[in-house]
Formats: C-alpha cells, structure tokens, sequence
C-alpha cells in the first residue's frame, strides 16, 4: 500500500470516528452515520459498512448505494454525493440517471449480437411450443432465404424500417401469404431482442399503426388462393377411382375424405388414438389446429380402412406415409388441380347444399372453433351423435354410383 493510500484510511478511520462520536443515539439504532449532504455511513446489523446517498423525490424518501467502504473512500463517497446534489439541483433523480446509464452501456455491448444469433436463440426457446413440425422447420428455413442475406449479419439494435421493407417489400406482391409470415417472424424476434435488453424502441416490423402505411393490404394484393376443391357432385365417381389405387397413400387419402380430416392429422394418427369398440378416433389437443381435443365418429367404411391396414401394420402409425404422399398421389391420377385438404370444402359444400345438417354440426365435423356453448353441448353427447348420423351419410354418398 503507498503512503498515499495509506493517510487516505487513516483519514476515512479518524472521519468515520468522528462521525460515531457526533451521531445522535437515534440514528445509531437506524445504523446510519450523516456526514451531511445527503452522504450517510450505513452499517447493517451483520456489521457490512457501506456508503449511501438519501434525497427525497416527489415527497417519497429515495436511498442510492455508493459502494461498500472498503471499496470507497470518504473523499470519493464526498464527490459521489456531490455529483448526485448536483443532479438533483436539475431535476433529476440519480437512481434514474444511473440506471439509463447502464442500460446504454449494455445496448452498446450488445451492438456485437447479431439479428442472426437471436433469431438462433428465439427459435431454440420457442421450438418445443411448435406442435406443428412443418411450422417449425419453416421458421429457420424462411429466415435464411430472405432475411439473413440482407440484415442477418446486422447489429440487432440497429434493424430499423428501411431494412424491414428492404426484406419484405421485393416479396410482398408476388409472395403475400409468405411475406406477411415473415414480417411476423421479424417482429417476433426482434420483440424478444427488446425483452432481454438487447434493443430498445418501437418495433420497425409491427404491422399496425407502421407497415400498414408503408404495404397495400393483403386483400388489395392478390386474391386468395384456396385449396382446390373437387364439386361434391363428381366426388362419388372420384371415390370410385380412388379405391382401385393401390398403397397405404391412397387408403390415407380415402380415410381423410370420409373423415373430412386434414393431411397431418391423418398421417399422424396412431392406433392408440383408435378405438374399435366404440368406432371412434380420438385426436389430442396437441395434435388439432384449434389445440383442443377433437372425438371423430368412425363410419363403416371407415372402419374398413383401419381394420384392412391394422392387419399389416409395422409401426404404432395408422398411416406410415410422408406429408407429400397424398398430394403426389393425386397428380398420379391425373388431378394435379386438386388438394388433398380441398376435399374438406367439398364436405362442407355437400352438407350446406344436400343436407339439413344445422352450420355447428358441420362446423364441428371440421374441428372448426365454434362457441363455448356449443363445445359444451358436443361434450354432452348430443352433436356427436348427429355427427355420427353426419359421417354415415356422407360416408353412404361417397360411396352411391351416381350424385344424389
């Protein structure tokens, strides 16, 4: 230790002597020692001594730590206070200063941490909520076709609207439906960058009150694309065809139309989901678009098809096909025009136009999301059972000659 430092302690020792000395007895059960100013020794019951400035702000008792005494001398803790009386002589609050202070210093650190690298980290957070896998895999694949190249490699802090629309704009026309899911997943990422401090500001990728200004809405874009559908009158010469196809795709694709059942629910039902006693196949929430457990009755033909594949089974898969299969099937037949998913708005046009079946039973059949009111009467039994009358119905039409 220099000599320097050591008159320095002797100093701070005789001070602090005095300071106990001239201290009234109240302020010694407090464990505070006024040095004036607002610069106060503060000793815990455990005997730690540490500095500390109080001020009052708006009439509410404020009290900033200085640092330990060990650490800080009384001339610095005197000039620590001194600066903080002079910020209070401005109108500020010290406590506040410092910490806006921090946080630009730990944006400036952060200047090092790409957009790249926390798109890396959202995804590895989140990656477990996804239930759907393609929706998973879509995240990272879509980010490195058109963000990386243009701002990946970018400060995350510095993405700013020009470099959004950079990004978004070059697609938004051709590719809508794709752009706008991309502007969600910048504005996801860069959300979660704002939460862990890593930026701050308004988020350059929202949509309203922002990009809304900036991009012709969606629907002024391009007309919606749906699922390309099969006229239910056509479909019972469809099914025809569709049963003399051979493979586990086809027998996929039959099951999926008699059950109006989307793609990845039929390629990913299991036997356990399957219950033959009760001709009925149980999808878990986890599973289901809407995420709630979804009963479908089982017809006849139906059953067919499970108890045909269940006998050569090789796997705990009812359908061991990819999520192509059914759409390379139909090109194989020559129907490149249609999808395996328009198949559920020929059920729903069959049932509003050749059946009395009220909306909530179609509704439900397609495992849409309908009133709590409704869900609750579903539970009780009563739409089931209409749904079950629903499924051999359109079960007994698939399978007529002719359209009805």
């Amino acid at each position: 230790m220099s000599s320097a430092d050591t008159s320095d302690s002797r100093r701070t020792t005789r001070v602090i002597g005095k300071l106990t000395t001239v201290a009234v007895r109240q302020a010694r059960r407090r464990g505070l020692y006024g040095d004036g100013g607002g610069l106060f020794l503060q000793v815990s019951e455990s005997g730690a001594k540490s500095w500390v400035f109080r001020f009052k702000e708006r009439g509410r008792l404020r009290v900033m730590g200085l640092g330990s005494l060990y650490t800080i001398s009384l001339a610095d803790a005197r000039e620590r206070a001194r600066e903080c009386r002079k910020l209070r002589l401005e109108g500020v609050d010290p406590i506040e200063e410092r910490r806006g202070r921090r946080l630009a210093e730990r944006l400036e650190e952060a200047k090092a941490i790409t957009f790249a690298e926390c798109a890396s980290a959202y995804i590895g957070a989140h990656r477990t909520g996804w239930k759907n896998g393609k929706h998973a895999a879509q995240w990272p694949s879509t980010l490195a076709t058109y963000v990386y190249p243009v701002f990946g490699d970018h400060p995350v802090h510095a993405i700013d609207t020009t470099l959004v629309m950079k990004v978004i704009e070059p697609i938004w026309t051709e590719k809508p439906e794709t752009a706008s899911r991309i502007r969600g997943r910048i504005e996801a990422v860069l959300d979660w960058a704002t939460a862990r401090g890593y930026r701050a500001g308004e988020n350059p990728a929202r949509w309203k009150g922002h990009l809304q200004n900036l991009l012709p809405k969606r629907s002024k874009v391009r007309q919606v694309k749906h699922h390309a559908a099969l006229p239910y009158a056509e479909l019972p010469g469809f099914m025809g065809e569709l049963r003399r196809q051979k493979g586990l795709a086809a027998r996929a694709l039959e099951f999926a139309i008699l059950n109006a059942a989307r793609t990845g629910e039929v390629i990913g039902a299991s036997w356990g989901e399957i219950d033959f006693a009760a001709r009925l196949w149980t999808i878990p929430g986890k599973r289901m678009k809407a995420g709630r457990e979804h009963r479908v009755p089982l017809s006849d033909p139906a059953m067919g098809i499970l108890r045909s594949v269940h006998q050569a089974r090789t796997s705990d898969r009812v359908f061991s096909v990819s999520n192509m299969a059914m759409l390379m099937l139909l090109r194989r037949m020559g129907h490149r025009d249609l999808t395996a998913h328009g198949f559920r708005s020929t059920f729903s046009d069959w049932c509003a136009e050749q059946t009395n079946t009220p909306s909530e039973v179609r509704e439900m059949a397609l495992a849409h999301v309908v009133g709590d009111k409704v869900e609750a009467a579903y539970r009780r039994g009563d739409l089931f059972q209409k749904r079950r009358q629903l499924a051999e119905a359109w079960a007994s039409y698939c399978d007529s000659p002719t359209p009805s």
